[in-house]
């Protein structure tokens, strides 16, 4: 299986960053090495002093697929949760500095926490989902799925022109603003709608 992120994909979160809209999809692969799940703890590695957290919503692919057309883009995912982007963002800052790939800030061992799964008969829309982060019970990030640039249906079409999509590979669609470090000992509960389906520490 694979891991298929979006990067760039909330209005608001392009405009806290002070970067252009992306004309389509921004993506980018993670090993399943990065899945996290279970809500094990998170180990901060030695290799990042600046270890960011980003919430997203997560679709899970339950048929093979090729050149999906939008419209039939529901046929091909059939559950829903929260995950976390875990980023590394000294690293990914001085490699995209050097334009270089930056693969190592992104896709190392844990870097994609995953909540328990739903189904998405059970959500009343897609398009419109409200989704949120709490730290130490503090809101850090919240956001619903309406802001999104492209939606998921369309990144499904998108990433199926270029991957084939199989059973149990993993869509992260982008986060919503707010995005910010983590420290030793803070704990995270991820939430769709009012959902708890994620909940993990950092140690």
């Amino acid at each position: 299986m694979k891991i298929i992120c979006i990067g760039l994909n909330y209005r608001e979160h392009v405009i806290e960053l002070g970067r252009q809209f992306p004309e389509e999809p921004v993506v980018f692969l993670k090993p399943d090495s990065s899945i996290l799940k279970n809500n094990k703890p998170f180990f901060l590695p030695d290799f990042s002093a600046n270890l960011h957290y980003e919430i997203e919503i997560v679709v899970r692919i339950c048929r093979l697929g090729k050149g999906i057309s939008p419209k039939f883009a529901t046929r091909y995912y059939d559950e829903v949760t929260v995950g976390i982007d875990l980023t590394a963002r000294d690293l990914q800052n001085k490699f995209s500095k050097a334009g270089l790939p930056w693969e190592l800030s992104k896709a190392f061992d844990g870097a994609a926490p995953l909540g328990r799964f739903v189904s998405v008969s059970s959500v009343k829309d897609i398009n419109s989902i409200n989704f949120r982060l709490e730290i130490n019970e503090k809101v850090v990030q919240k956001g619903n799925t309406s802001d999104m640039i492209f939606g998921v249906n369309e990144l499904v079409s998108f990433v199926s022109r270029y991957f084939t999509l199989k059973t149990g590979d993993l869509i992260y669609t982008g986060t919503p603003p707010g995005v910010g470090p983590l420290k030793r000992d803070d704990h995270l509960v991820g939430y769709l709608e009012d959902d708890p389906l994620i909940d993990f520490r950092i140690k």
